[in-house]
């Protein structure tokens, strides 16, 4: 028996589905535990790797190329379902982050290696098996833990949520946590996306109340509070490195909220100094800064609106 064999009798063994006993799937697996077609399943490993590291495995090894955009159909016919079951792990960064990894879980790279070669491959490796079947739903609880670890708790208008790992939303966090309160007291959120769940918070019968038209190719601010005491919207753009407030985002907003009649507020929000100075030429006038590293304090970008002694 030849490994991509093999590798579909495991995923077979395991009570995958027929979709994940697909080609896709077994070289995904393959790939990664860097198994080549002469190698032995004693050799299995389990690196950290990337969806685009495994289409160039599979290339360089078993000569089948898959376009760079096929990367999405590795993820939804494999590395999802292969997650659910217990078979990966990912590293616990966003998923757009460049160092996001996966790599076969311990337990299961315990099996493979345990697998033999030649046409009784898998009789070997039957008692390992079926204790992994056994253990399954153990194992996916304690992925699923872990995975539920990794998230950043977050409260919005007093309902507890979770938020995926990076940057990106670790400054919608402080937006929310630390902005609001300061800046925009008793504000409700009434729009915040996340990195994976695009729509987190989506309060779609305020929004449209208060007179917004969101079509399906409209993008979002990062963050919406409004505060009703003032009838004041706030419109926030999360910055880690792209997409300040600048006069073409303004537009957009605008476009998108013409028949809004309460006061509008633009903001930009950044992390730290350092990525505010990166994108300070790209602001526009009659916007706000707020940099989370200095809570307390704002850059007001309004010409004389604040000018005088203090």
């Amino acid at each position: 028996m030849d490994n991509k064999t093999i590798a579909k009798s495991i995923l077979q063994a395991l009570g995958m589905p027929p979709q994940q006993q697909s080609q896709i799937c077994t070289l995904a697996l393959l790939a990664m535990i860097n198994l080549k077609p002469e190698d032995s399943w004693s050799d299995s490993s389990n690196p950290w790797i990337r969806i685009h590291d495994i289409i160039l495995f599979i290339r360089e090894y078993y000569g089948i190329t898959y376009a760079e955009n096929s990367r999405e159909t590795f993820r939804k016919q494999a590395i999802h379902p292969f997650r659910t079951a217990a078979l990966i792990e990912d590293n616990g960064k966003a998923t757009n982050s460049p160092n996001y990894r996966y790599r076969i879980t311990p337990e299961f790279l315990a099996v493979l290696q345990g697998i033999g070669n030649g046409p009784n491959a898998l009789e070997k490796a039957a008692p390992s098996i079926g204790q992994f079947i056994d253990r399954h739903s153990s194992l996916s609880e304690l992925y699923a833990s872990k995975k539920k670890m990794q998230m950043m708790p977050i409260k919005v208008n007093t309902e507890t949520l979770h938020f995926s790992p990076g940057k990106h939303n670790l400054l919608q966090k402080h937006i929310i946590e630390h902005f609001a309160p300061r800046f925009a007291h008793n504000s409700e959120c009434l729009y915040v996306g996340d990195t994976i769940k695009k729509d987190l918070v989506k309060n779609e019968d305020k929004l449209s109340q208060l007179g917004f038209e969101i079509t399906l190719h409209d993008k979002m601010p990062d963050v919406v509070l409004y505060c009703e005491e003032k009838n004041w919207i706030f419109f926030i753009e999360a910055v880690t490195s792209v997409g300040p407030m600048s006069y073409k985002r303004i537009l957009e907003i605008e476009a998108m909220t013409q028949n809004v009649k309460s006061g509008k507020v633009y903001i930009t929000a950044f992390l730290d100094f350092a990525t505010f100075k990166k994108f300070s030429d790209q602001l526009a006038w009659e916007t706000e800064v707020w940099i989370a590293d200095m809570p307390d304090h704002m850059i007001h970008l309004n010409g004389d609106r604040f000018l005088g002694p203090r």
